[in-house]
């Protein structure tokens, strides 16, 4: 649990300043003013007193206990502070000045410089360039941060120490708690992957937030985040996926960002809910921290108003959730209980002139009606609504019943009372409808992937050897790429179904193929140099005569000979030429940060212009590629549409789960694409019609 930072008895602060506008004085002085009980030692080699408390020339002379040092030195001083602190015995160190890995080379051996110091004194340190941390709990400030914020149950972390400070002023303004806020800054030590799994061991810590410009370790990350998601949900925003974030936080952080569909596919993976914004991750935070999950998708909303009635009503819908069919009973019990021209229906409106006894029995009425799931309690300010009343009746019922309750009191000024007794009561309210029901969604994510089996990985018949062999003699010839018939090897030893295909090194040998396989075939020039063979017109369709073969056998020869004179020419493959069938894509590019990224897509137009296509990061199992089909839009053209035939799905998911393998088997495999994919009726499975492989 980082019982370092979490428990620590005393605390040095070293580059503690006699001036304000110092960090090293800031620093101190926050740490004093919000009540922490433990030990507070400055150290400063010139000044005798610092803030009425005692200083210390060095932490070697700090008395116990002290178990925790923050370092506020020039860069280049820090390795010393470090190697006394290690001499010390100190367990912990929030290192707050910069100039390390984010500056260039030079920063970067200094940082590396600290790191083995730590790892000598088995010393764990949170930085450098950081805000520093704080910890509700110990009452323990230690940042330059302008405030405290409450005490509560979010555990936040950031890459951003300036990010910090607004969200800390934004929470302050919200009332959102939290347990601990750690700026992360360079991770050098401790990553985000530590936080996790102390977080995740942390009672004081029911929802786990994060903003992320990097991860450290992808795979590592997905497999940790995928055990604590479920018992703790983890809300989480990632900067730096478009090309221009990821130059500005390798600028920033030295960290390589992956790709927004890597890191979609990771946070899908691991049960991690993605916030699109600093307010989706607050407005997703609150809900959990302070709201039980919902156990189904059925809203009830109740309102005053009509149009935001409506506005509510959508967002359900396109948030995925639904209206919850009310009872019978719950209808009959409202109508003589509400005005004639109110509706009892779902949305229940209680019109414009409710005061909180109406907003009371309608809220009561959904509480306790058993096709709801959660409530949400719609209020705009009119003349007669009774604002802190209501929100008092919504507070109350709430604990009462224990279901999910959320409010959306709209408005600002007038509404201000009332969202003051509905966070007493732990009653997240928001501004608006939608942000309210995004909230909603989210807690219905948690609680699918509560209900979502762990990854159960299949092992899929395989050659290895032969593939092992293969890729050892690519590589003693020198070469990362691979030709056609190097590829189908590698097809056929993880059992992906392919075309009949004979190498010919001259036109004879391709005719006697072409004879053998059976017309019509298919050609294409023979080169482990030429990946995109139709670039230079490299492939011939719908061969049906020996004369044609040879015609083709000499014309490919030479595009590839004239357009590439440097590639290593075998001659022509000769390929049985498959009809029927769909066009389908399975391809694998490997991400920096989690690895093999598996995409799949319908062929042809479906790629190349609606990018219609998903990924997962591998391995997966056959639920998460059963996902991929589903989550394309042209998923129908594969169930069959006007009277066709379905696609054979199961073989499409097979060849997904062989492909997953092979990634993962050798993870020297950088890229590979087979590409058309055709995939049949159901019941005559796949053939992978043309295959690109190459390693790093």
């Amino acid at each position: 649990m980082l019982e370092m930072f979490t428990e620590a008895r005393g605390v040095a602060v070293v580059g503690a300043s006699i001036s304000p506008e110092k960090l090293g004085y800031q620093v101190l002085y926050n740490i004093m003013r919000y009540g922490y009980a433990g030990g507070i030692y400055p150290v400063n080699p010139t000044a005798p007193e610092i803030l009425g408390l005692k200083a210390y020339p060095s932490v070697l002379e700090c008395p116990d206990p002290v178990d925790l040092a923050v370092v506020l030195v020039p860069s280049k001083a820090v390795p010393g502070v470090m190697e006394q602190c290690g001499q010390r015995g100190l367990k912990g160190a929030v290192v707050i000045t910069a100039g390390f890995r984010e500056v260039g080379p030079q920063g970067k051996a200094l940082e590396q410089q600290v790191l083995d110091i730590c790892q000598r004194y088995n010393m764990r340190m949170i930085g450098p360039n950081v805000l520093g941390i704080i910890d509700t709990v110990l009452k323990l400030n230690a940042s330059f941060a302008a405030g405290m914020p409450d005490r509560g149950h979010i555990a936040f972390m950031s890459q951003s120490g300036a990010l910090c400070t607004s969200i800390l002023d934004m929470a302050m303004g919200q009332g959102i708690g939290f347990s601990r806020f750690y700026s992360i800054g360079n991770k050098a030590d401790i990553s985000e992957l530590d936080l996790v799994k102390a977080w995740a061991e942390d009672p004081e810590t029911r929802a786990i937030m994060a903003y992320l410009e990097g991860i450290t370790n992808g795979p590592e990350f997905i497999r940790v985040a995928s055990e604590v998601t479920r018992h703790k949900p983890i809300i989480a925003i990632k900067s730096g996926t478009t090309s221009a974030g990821s130059q500005a936080v390798s600028s920033h952080t030295g960290t390589l960002a992956g790709s927004e569909a890597a890191y979609d596919a990771a946070f899908k993976q691991a049960g991690i809910i993605r916030a699109g914004s600093v307010q989706d991750l607050f407005d997703y935070a609150r809900a959990f921290a302070r709201q039980p999950l919902l156990t189904g998708p059925a809203i009830a909303v109740i309102t005053n108003a009509g149009g935001p009635g409506i506005m509510a009503s959508d967002a359900i819908e396109h948030a995925g959730l639904r209206l919850a069919g009310l009872t019978t009973e719950t209808k009959q019990a409202l109508q003589p209980q509400l005005p004639a021209a109110a509706s009892v229906a779902n949305p229940i409106d209680v019109l414009g002139d409710a005061p909180a006894s109406r907003y009371a029995i309608a809220i009561e009425a959904a509480l306790t009606d058993p096709n709801v799931n959660a409530v949400l309690v719609v209020l705009t300010p009119q003349t007669s609504t009774e604002i802190p009343e209501t929100a008092e009746a919504l507070g109350r019922l709430s604990k009462q019943y224990g279901k999910p309750c959320f409010g959306a009191f709209m408005g600002d000024v007038a509404i201000r009372d009332g969202v003051q007794i509905l966070r007493s009561y732990d009653v997240p309210n928001y501004q608006v409808p939608e942000r309210a029901v995004a909230a909603i969604a989210a807690m219905w994510r948690q609680r699918t992937w509560l209900n979502t089996p762990p990854l159960a990985v299949e092992e899929m018949p395989a050659d290895r050897e032969t593939v092992r062999e293969l890729f050892a003699k690519v590589r003693a010839e020198g070469r990362v790429t691979m030709g056609d018939a190097e590829a189908r090897m590698v097809q056929e030893a993880y059992g992906i179904p392919l075309p009949k295909s004979v190498i010919a090194a001259t036109a004879d040998e391709a005719i006697a193929a072409a004879e053998q396989i059976g017309y019509p075939v298919v050609m294409k020039i023979a080169s482990p140099d030429i990946l995109h063979k139709s670039d230079i017109g490299g492939i011939k369709l719908n061969i049906m005569s020996a004369s044609e073969v040879r015609d083709a056998f000499d014309l490919l020869v030479y595009r590839g000979r004239h357009f590439m004179p440097d590639a290593t020419i075998w001659g022509c493959q000769v390929q049985q030429m498959v009809k029927g069938g769909r066009e389908i894509i399975i391809g694998v590019n490997r991400d920096p940060q989690f690895g093999p990224l598996i995409m799949f897509g319908l062929g042809g137009i479906y790629v190349e212009a609606l990018k219609d296509v998903t990924f997962r990061v591998a391995p997966i199992d056959r639920r998460n590629a059963t996902e991929m089909l589903d989550e394309i839009r042209s998923y129908k053209l594969l169930r069959g549409v006007r009277g066709e035939r379905p696609s054979d799905m199961k073989a499409v998911v097979d060849t997904l789960l062989r492909v997953s393998q092979l990634v993962t088997d050798f993870p020297e495999i950088v890229e590979l694409d087979i590409n058309p994919l055709m995939v049949f009726e159901e019941g005559r499975g796949v053939m992978g019609i043309d295959i690109r492989l190459a390693l790093k």
